[in-house]
């Protein structure tokens, strides 16, 4: 239907709750039920007090109405269709899925975090910081509080206080978020050169071995990241062809994460690294038309 490539489109670029909703009755229209639920969840993740058709009705009704016409899954279930989700780089489906398991847990810090994390990649930054809000104040772990309220005072300015939490939940627990927040920040304000050592922590090894010209080493590692759906492999596998002067190979590499995630505008831009002429530029313009707002496809044009 062209009407919804064309929300598609606009969705792709900007993430907006009246073009999701738009784009649910379209979907409705035409029964695709499971898509509209889909999207009505991601907008209510985004604005909790929507009303839709005119404000005449409430999210929970639709979505009520929804259930009925899909089947609906176990919490295992879902945390599988979030795994899957996930590893495909299906923000909004993962948002939908986090959204449907807050329904039958909503305690669940972990989930708030999650959304959180989703929402700052959508650019949405409003519905992101209350998401954090909501992870902090639910969260009973003092480690995991201490994260969230770095990331609070990040996103207010307060750069210093915020990795100052996160060192204190490091010398508490050492976790990954503990680290991720860390090293946004330092890679963030070029504060020392502390940020390349915590960014390290995070690297998969793959890219360690990459980086110390252990290609083969490095390629059993993304091959063993695939088999547990970890998608983004597929561009580190890419990496290691180049390297290997395999360009082609590295090419067919990307595209297959392209049939993964083929509405990721950087998944474009980074194959276009591995071809030359005219599928590099068709790469690039693929990229802009995803996210007009990247400016690598421009500067490669105007060369």
């Amino acid at each position: 239907m062209a009407a919804i490539l064309e929300i598609d489109r606009i969705i792709g670029f900007k993430l907006e709750p009246d073009c999701l909703e738009l784009r649910a009755w379209f979907l409705i229209v035409i029964e695709d039920y499971g898509s509209a639920l889909r999207d009505v969840r991601a907008l209510f993740t985004l604005d909790p007090n929507y009303r839709m058709f005119n404000e005449h009705i409430s999210g929970e009704n639709l979505i009520e109405f929804l259930n009925l016409k899909v089947q609906q899954g176990s919490q295992a279930d879902c945390w599988m269709q979030l795994y899957d989700r996930w590893s495909c780089l299906d923000d909004i489906g993962s948002l939908a899925v986090i959204h449907q398991m807050l329904v039958n847990d909503p305690g669940k810090s972990l989930l708030r975090f999650r959304q959180f994390l989703l929402l700052l990649r959508l650019n949405c930054q409003k519905a992101a910081m209350r998401c954090l809000r909501l992870a902090r104040n639910l969260s009973s772990s003092e480690h995991k509080k201490l994260v969230y309220e770095g990331w609070i005072l990040y996103d207010t300015g307060h750069r210093e206080e915020a990795i100052a939490r996160a060192d204190e939940s490091i010398s508490i627990q050492r976790s990954f978020e503990a680290f991720f927040l860390k090293a946004y920040i330092l890679a963030d304000t070029s504060l020392g050169s502390e940020s390349s050592y915590v960014i390290e922590l995070l690297e998969e090894p793959s890219s360690i071995y990459v980086d110390c010209g252990k290609l083969d080493e490095a390629t059993n590692c993304y091959m063993n990241a695939l088999e547990i759906k970890h998608t983004r492999a597929h561009q580190g596998l890419a990496r290691i062809h180049f390297l290997r002067n395999q360009q082609k190979t590295a090419y067919d590499e990307m595209s297959k994460l392209i049939e993964k995630a083929i509405s990721n505008a950087s998944v474009y831009e980074k194959r276009s690294e591995y071809c030359d002429g005219l599928m590099a530029k068709n790469d690039l313009n693929m990229a802009t038309r995803l996210d007009p707002l990247r400016t690598y496809p421009y500067r490669y044009r105007a060369a």
